[in-house]
């Protein structure tokens, strides 16, 4: 039984490599896809472009002005009325417009504090956010406020912000979830499409033996994937830090792979084609990867999907990664995780097997 299920797994193997349009869509999904997304989405405030209107005639105004600079700001531009800035960040001209009223220098002398208008293109919300938490710190550093708490702020895990880290991580792992469902479809959809369907129902082997040698080949592929990224992107273009162990995160990978292949049996189980496929797997996977905090903290979603966000795997995947990566959680602190990972995924897979075995 060995032998035919290692016969049937490099069968499979050798017919994916075959495939180049595969091979190439699997090798730019680990590499160039996670690299754009860690490069490409940025969601701390730069390049934003500043417009003002200044009616002090003071140099405190100046002064201000020119705390604003690459690579957050560009080089603010003068306007000669409050109408001109607005209508400047109407026509998306400018992002952030300032209005230094004509009595700014000499409240600010007198009292200490003053009035600052301040406009917001507030459409790029995250960015818009950044700029007035940036605006604030430079404007408090001139205000005479008698502050009784100093606040000493220490970056954990992450010391310099780097979106890179997160948002190529978060990648990677939403690849990982999509790739696994639609090669482990594709493989039993492929043979309904090229005919060959009936012959493999026909051989003398058992089915259930086929169904997991099939998937158990595109889990060799997608952990392959995974090792591909971690080294050529994560490490290579980004030098994340790993402060857990890497095979930890491997096994993870391993389990977690399991778990796509069965939603990728019950995919192909009802997928007639390869545009079903696709379909059918942006349907299921979709709703999984928004509830798993890859994209939004699962403590700022509305209680509701909070208890749904309970049934992704991903969600524990997610987690488990980068409690691996930035934490340093050792394996022993994993239980959790790996207990989300393997229990959903085990359900899911039985499923996804039962359902395919149906067809046979």
């Amino acid at each position: 039984m060995i032998r035919t299920f290692s016969a049937l797994v490099a069968k499979e193997l050798i017919g994916f490599f075959r495939s180049w349009g595969l091979v190439a869509v699997v090798l730019y999904s680990f590499t160039l896809d996670i690299y754009i997304a860690g490069k490409g989405i940025e969601m701390q405030a730069k390049n934003i472009a500043v417009g003002y209107v200044d009616r002090s005639g003071g140099g405190m105004s100046r002064k201000i002005l020119s705390r604003l600079h690459m690579p957050e700001f560009q080089k603010p531009i003068p306007f000669p009325s409050q109408e001109a800035l607005s209508r400047a960040i109407f026509n998306r001209e400018i992002m952030v417009g300032l209005i230094f009223g004509s009595d700014f220098e000499k409240d600010l002398k007198k009292r200490g504090h003053a009035k600052l208008d301040l406009l917001l293109d507030s459409v790029a919300a995250t960015q818009s956010f950044q700029a007035l938490q940036y605006l604030q710190n430079i404007v408090l550093e001139y205000a005479d406020l008698q502050m009784p708490v100093v606040l000493k702020i220490h970056k954990l895990f992450n010391q310099n912000a780097e979106t890179a880290w997160f948002m190529a991580l978060a990648e990677m792992l939403s690849v990982i979830t999509l790739l696994g469902v639609i090669l482990t479809a594709a493989v039993f959809v492929r043979e309904k499409e090229n005919g060959t369907w009936d012959i493999m129902l026909l051989t003398p082997i058992d089915p259930k033996l086929i169904i997991l040698a099939k998937s158990f080949s595109q889990v060799l592929i997608i952990v392959a994937g995974v090792v591909i990224a971690t080294g050529i992107v994560l490490f290579g273009s980004f030098d994340i830090p790993i402060n857990g162990s890497i095979w930890s995160f491997f096994l993870l990978s391993f389990f977690y792979a399991f778990t796509s292949a069965g939603i990728g049996l019950f995919v192909a189980a009802i997928s007639k084609n390869m545009l079903q496929v696709a379909q059918f797997s942006i349907l299921i996977m979709m709703p999984l990867i928004f509830l798993s905090g890859a994209w939004t903290p699962i403590h700022a979603m509305d209680p509701v999907l909070q208890n749904l966000s309970l049934i992704s795997p991903l969600r524990y995947y997610i987690e488990g990664s980068e409690s691996i990566f930035f934490r340093g959680t050792p394996f022993d602190g994993l239980g959790s995780y790996f207990a989300g990972v393997i229990g959903l995924g085990s359900v899911l897979y039985f499923y996804g097997f039962q359902k395919i075995g149906k067809v046979f």
